[in-house]
């Protein structure tokens, strides 16, 4: 079975791990927006210079640089025959235009998009002490909480869309990395099962 998939959570979630093991349960290509930057980076390609040049100077990577290389990515997979796992992509209202129209070339819509529900203060918890452990002295407990309020301002829109488009499956994000991956797995197969019924 193709499952084209969009997983999104706030910061400390464990998106980046969730969607790596589950790609790889699933048997469909995990595409991480910031893999793709560093990759796009070391091939030297102009594209890379470009992303290179904005990340280098501390700005975020434009929505036009970054809609690109996630179709180039897109187009070089297929996404009719390959199935995948967007983490970290589309980030913005802008941006899930632009992924629309990238899948409306291969008719092939997204099926589920996952979001992972954490509260706020379980956020803090586990990024105060991934801080502690990696010696993150910039990771106060004020900043964190700022990287929620923007992840909450900038991302329910994008929820809001695919709520509305009947896209969105909520997974309990507590717990360990496997139950959470199982809970994950579960959850998408009898959504995608009762959707093509």
């Amino acid at each position: 079975m193709t499952y084209r998939l969009l997983i999104m959570g706030p910061p400390g979630a464990g998106k980046g791990t969730q969607a790596k093991n589950v790609s790889a349960d699933l048997g469909i290509a995990w595409i991480s927006s910031g893999e793709l930057f560093r990759q796009t980076i070391r091939s030297g390609s102009e594209l890379g210079e470009q992303i290179a040049s904005y990340i280098n100077n501390g700005n975020l990577v434009p929505d036009e640089v970054t809609d690109r290389m996630v179709a180039d990515h897109l187009r070089a997979l297929d996404p009719r025959v390959n199935g995948f796992l967007l983490d970290g992509y589309p980030r913005t209202l802008s941006q899930v235009g632009a992924l629309d129209r990238i899948l409306a070339e291969y008719d092939a819509p997204l099926d589920a998009v996952i979001e992972l529900e954490i509260p706020d203060d379980e956020i803090v918890s586990r990024l105060l002490l991934r801080a502690e452990k990696e010696g993150r002295e910039d990771d106060t407990e004020d900043v964190i909480r700022h990287r929620i309020e923007v992840y909450h301002e900038s991302t329910e829109p994008l929820l809001a869309v695919y709520r509305e488009r009947g896209l969105l499956v909520g997974i309990d994000g507590m717990g360990t990395i496997d139950e959470v991956r199982e809970r994950l797995v579960t959850k998408c197969e009898a959504f995608l099962a009762s959707k093509n019924q």
